[in-house]
């Protein structure tokens, strides 16, 4: 399921947003917005994006990309349409947007003390954050999942101290507001980094500014990361998403998982939530890597503990809305576990 794109949930930002002048040929009005909302899911906090800036980028690296010229009707073929609208959503995986979405939420911040975008919306990212509690407590406690999802776990009113000792890495962090819902959760030991610095900026200011200044953030790359240490728990919402955007996803994405498995230590979990890929991708993904990794490991006959998969599906969260397609039923947004052997 590629390409979802969620509804805001403030319908005043949906008509902000539908605003702007025209900034280039190449693509229309509709197709022209993916650049500046395309599945970021606004909330209470407010989206506080400069629409025509964003725009203005769009056009420019539409440009720079040397697409062919834009026929002179004003209707274009299904075709072309469906080439630009990927075009524009390559960029939702360059660097260079992503450091100037975040200047621009940066300098709103600093103006009107506006927190930005929450991805999926606060609702979605209070369930992740709720939900990983239980899983983590559980598998303190020497308990898997059992499958029965999103009940509340008989440890949880036993108090944080499951989760003290807990190590955690948000990897493509943005505002860092995820950190700061599992500091409410009870986690302690909160680490995120991103590879935009305005990015990383934004969440020192914001954590600073909401009273969690425990939280680390770094500017790091998760494809090139220079982290030197492992964590319990690794958290993933949207970067995965705005990776396989990417013009060379598909390579990009194989890098991901190369790294990602070096952050998890063993018995750790990875948190994975997606609006670009279902449970069942993300699984096969995810069996896709191990099938590579131990096809390799046994190429250069390492010993039989490098031999097994890294990972393995371990829970996925099952209360998100669901809806028929195509004969099959999905979610617009999917949150997967996995633990790291």
């Amino acid at each position: 399921m590629a390409g979802i794109r969620l509804a805001p949930e403030d319908p005043e930002l949906s008509s902000q947003q539908s605003r702007g002048a025209v900034v280039s040929d190449l693509i229309s009005d509709d197709e022209r917005s993916v650049a500046a909302d395309s599945w970021s899911i606004k909330s209470e906090y407010g989206s506080t994006l400069d629409d025509d800036q964003r725009q203005t980028d769009a056009a420019d690296a539409l440009s720079a990309a040397n697409f062919p010229p834009a026929p002179s009707s004003d209707y274009s073929s299904d075709k072309e349409e469906v080439e630009a609208e990927e075009a524009v959503q390559s960029m939702l995986g360059l660097q260079s947007y992503w450091d100037s979405a975040y200047a621009d939420e940066l300098t709103n911040f600093r103006e009107h003390g506006h927190a930005g975008e929450v991805w999926f919306g606060a609702d979605v990212m209070e369930l992740v954050a709720s939900w990983t509690k239980g899983l983590c407590i559980d598998i303190s406690h020497g308990q898997l999942p059992n499958h029965v999802d999103d009940t509340k776990s008989e440890l949880v009113d036993q108090g944080d101290k499951y989760l003290s000792t807990w190590s955690v890495l948000d990897i493509g962090t943005g505002n860092g507001l995820l950190l700061q819902e599992l500091a409410k959760q009870g986690f302690s030991h909160l680490t995120g980094t991103d590879y935009s610095e305005g990015a990383v900026q934004l969440a020192r200011s914001l954590a600073d500014r909401d009273g969690f200044a425990n939280i680390n953030f770094l500017v790091d790359d998760v494809l090139e990361t220079k982290l030197e240490r492992q964590f319990q728990l690794v958290m993933d919402k949207g970067t995965l998403d705005a990776i396989g955007l990417h013009p060379d996803g598909p390579v990009k994405r194989m890098m991901y998982w190369d790294s990602v498995s070096r952050l998890v230590a063993s018995g750790g979990i990875l948190v994975i939530t997606s609006c670009n890929s279902t449970k069942d991708e993300l699984v096969q993904e995810v069996e896709s890597f191990n099938q590579r990794r131990v096809g390799m490991s046994q190429e250069h006959e390492k010993d039989e503990a490098g031999r097994d998969p890294p990972f393995r599906y371990l829970s996925h969260i099952r209360s998100y809305p669901t809806f028929m397609f195509g004969g099959s039923e999905g979610s617009r947004v999917a949150t997967v576990a996995f633990v790291r052997s």
